[in-house]
């Protein structure tokens, strides 16, 4: 069984709602996830946020600008009269079920429910649409096996426990579909993985049932070797192990959600990216052989980056020290994306800033703190293991010209980065790229 995935452009408009089939094949037994159709979860946030700021009328505007779209969606996606009428059903019930929170007392939990409605519009929407051109479907709720642990981590076992016999149910149907992005916490509440969460839940189906391949498809045919955005005649990777992939993803490619590909290396899933908009593109596969050993093979760059320098005499020839400094980002939760020490000082990065101020009243207890915000990691990525030579001279070579604060290589056999100011970001990448391509 193969798992599909399509991103919210690709199920932007009643057009490409139906270009669907052109890439699903029903004669084969797929799981088909969906997000939800462009533009809507960030309107489903500003709803969320017009009721938490108790501005029903705001909400009530918004729900209806809103609902407008999906109405002209709909009176472009079914032909017949049936159909139409199965789509003027489901969207009335969703937005009028969104609209019953101005009578409700709302809180954040609330909030995530009303974000699950994206995704359960587009995918009963495809079902529907399927339905009347006569292609045999199953609609298979996400939220009845999809799920999440008090730590906000996925439960694999879980989702293969009931996602196997819902499966087995339907023996004789091959066209399975599900949303992504939505999920259940571990009080049974409806809740989400993140942003690019629908990347993430169709690894995890692939993961829990031992899928033959996960395909990504999203508009642009594959993981190019930089930033097309910023940077000209980018080509895209045929061939990335694992590894690469996830430091690509986790340092800024935006094709791909950073946690989507750990389910698919640990249980050996292999993952395709491909190109909505051109079926035939080759696209990037990524797996656990990975593609030429030894060479430089992409480049990304994170934004929203603030870097923490700590200096304390008190760290000189101190065991411990950078334990009880770590610490502190974990009581608050904060994830460290780069660290450098020295005898006397240890910087570090994040890119959650929500505790910032906390953080650093309680490493001012170490030492001097300083702060520079409004930084950008830039990350080479490759094969540089142990036999390798000469990759980092050449990534510090191309940026030589910039102000860089922090360096780091070593600590992984694939990245070497480099921290500076967000300004000379654009800099930075077209350099390296002149550089090492």
């Amino acid at each position: 069984m193969k798992i599909l995935k399509f991103g919210g452009t690709s199920v932007g408009s009643a057009e490409r709602i139906k270009g669907l089939l052109d890439i699903v094949n029903p004669s084969e037994r797929q799981v088909v996830v969906l997000s939800a159709v462009s533009g809507t979860t960030n309107a489903l946030v500003e709803i969320g946020q017009a009721y938490l700021a108790d501005d029903k009328n705001l909400a009530k505007e918004l729900i209806k600008k809103h609902k407008d779209k999906y109405e002209d969606l709909i009176k472009e996606l079914f032909k017949t009269e049936a159909g139409y009428k199965n789509g003027k059903s489901l969207i009335d019930s969703h937005f009028n079920f969104i609209e019953s929170f101005a009578h409700e007392i709302f809180t954040p939990v609330e909030d995530k429910i009303i974000l699950a409605q994206g995704e359960l519009m587009s995918t009963a929407l495809f079902h529907f649409h399927l339905t009347e051109i006569n292609v045999p479907s199953v609609l298979l709720p996400a939220l009845d096996f999809m799920k999440i642990d008090e730590d906000n981590e996925p439960v694999v076992d879980y989702i293969t426990e009931k996602l196997t016999p819902l499966l087995a149910n339907y023996p004789d149907n091959t066209l399975f579909i599900t949303q992504g992005f939505i999920c259940r916490n571990s009080f049974g509440e409806v809740d989400n993985l993140r942003r690019g969460g629908s990347d993430y839940t169709a690894s995890l189906i692939g993961a829990a049932i031992g899928a033959e391949e996960v395909q990504i498809w999203t508009d642009i045919d594959g993981m190019h070797n930089n930033d097309p955005r910023i940077v000209k005649n980018t080509t895209p990777i045929a061939h990335l192990s694992f590894d690469e992939a996830a430091e690509l993803a986790y340092f800024g490619a935006k094709i791909l959600h950073p946690q989507s590909v750990f389910p698919a290396q640990k249980y050996n899933v292999p993952v395709r990216l491909l190109n909505t908009m051109d079926p035939q593109a080759k696209g990037t596969l990524i797996s656990k052989e990975g593609g030429q050993k030894g060479s430089i093979r992409a480049i990304a760059a994170k934004d929203g980056i603030t870097a923490i320098h700590i200096h304390s005499s008190r760290m000189l020839l101190a065991y411990g020290f950078l334990r009880r400094v770590f610490e502190i980002f974990e009581r608050y939760k904060t994830p460290i994306d780069m660290i450098t020490t020295s005898e006397v000082a240890v910087s570090v990065t994040i890119d959650d800033t929500k505790n910032l101020q906390d953080i650093i009243k309680e490493v001012e207890d170490f030492g001097t703190v300083s702060v520079d915000e409004h930084q950008t990691i830039v990350c080479v990525v490759g094969d540089f293991d142990l036999n390798t030579h000469g990759y980092a001279a050449r990534v510090l070579d191309a940026v030589k010209h910039l102000p860089v604060r922090m360096i780091s290589y070593g600590g992984s056999d694939y990245n070497v980065s480099v921290l500076l100011d967000t300004d000379h970001k654009v800099e930075a990448l077209r350099s390296l790229h002149n550089r090492l391509f």
